[in-house]
């Protein structure tokens, strides 16, 4: 049986980004049963300040668009219980950290993506349409690591919650090594050298201190952190087999 929400109402915490100079307004919404986080920014927007910005779509965990910083931890607003993250009857919710703030809840992706195609996160193919289909061991090690973290649907959770990132504006970041460390090991993908050559230099995988926030948060459950572990091992065998091979010549 559904029980009442011990409070008559929340007192919530919009943190507006540094853009509004720290600028905080605070406002009292109404309790309810089966309330997410998601659906307290709505009820702000709707009922007590249609200028706040915020982004949603899909609602049901999909899109990973309503991320945002709820009592300073990254999560899903559509998938976070509000009951799960009060503080009492309170809770402070803001843009995801890391990312340029436009306005309000609603950040600018951008640098995002653009380190994931720095990293080489996008799809080198060998094959013309006219060749058959290579066929896929689905057991195959490799494939395993492949589609350990195809299921990343780069809500940049990962990214907000990575205290590397926070220090080293040039580094990669969780999401897009771990989109190139499938990619490396898909065997329909020919891009292996360009791969480790994006993810070894300045910014790459290198930088990564393994504290392991990128996966404790991930709300899809996958394990950036070991995927970049991968990277590194990847790496540092391609350094040291073309040393060997130089120093052989």
């Amino acid at each position: 049986m559904p029980t009442d929400p011990p409070f008559d109402h929340l007192k919530v915490t919009i943190d507006r980004g540094p853009d509004a100079n720290g600028a905080q307004t605070a406002f009292k919404v109404p309790a309810y049963d089966n309330q997410t986080v998601l659906d307290v920014v709505s009820w702000v927007q709707q009922n007590a300040d249609p200028t706040l910005s915020y982004r949603f779509a899909c609602r049901v965990g999909m899109c990973g668009s309503c991320a945002m910083m709820v009592n300073g931890v990254p999560r899903w607003t559509c998938r976070t219980h509000i009951s799960k993250v009060l503080d009492g009857n309170a809770v402070t919710i803001g843009p995801l950290r890391n990312l340029p703030v436009i306005k309000d809840l609603a950040v600018d992706m951008d640098p995002f993506f653009d380190k994931w195609v720095a990293a080489e996160g996008v799809h080198h193919g060998a094959l013309t349409r006219d060749d058959p289909i290579a066929p896929i061991d689905e057991t195959a090690p490799a494939r395993v690591e492949a589609n350990a973290g195809i299921e990343c649907i780069n809500c940049s959770v990962c990214y907000a919650a990575c205290d590397t990132v926070e220090g080293n504006p040039d580094y990669l970041g969780p999401a897009a090594l771990q989109r190139a460390w499938t990619l490396l090991n898909d065997a329909k993908d020919d891009g292996r050298v360009a791969i480790l050559d994006a993810i070894s230099g300045t910014g790459g995988c290198h930088n990564c201190h393994s504290m392991g926030s990128c996966t404790t948060y991930c709300p899809n459950d996958l394990d950036p952190m070991s995927a970049i572990a991968g990277l590194k091992r990847e790496t540092a065998k391609s350094f040291f087999n073309t040393s060997f091979f130089k120093k052989d010549r």
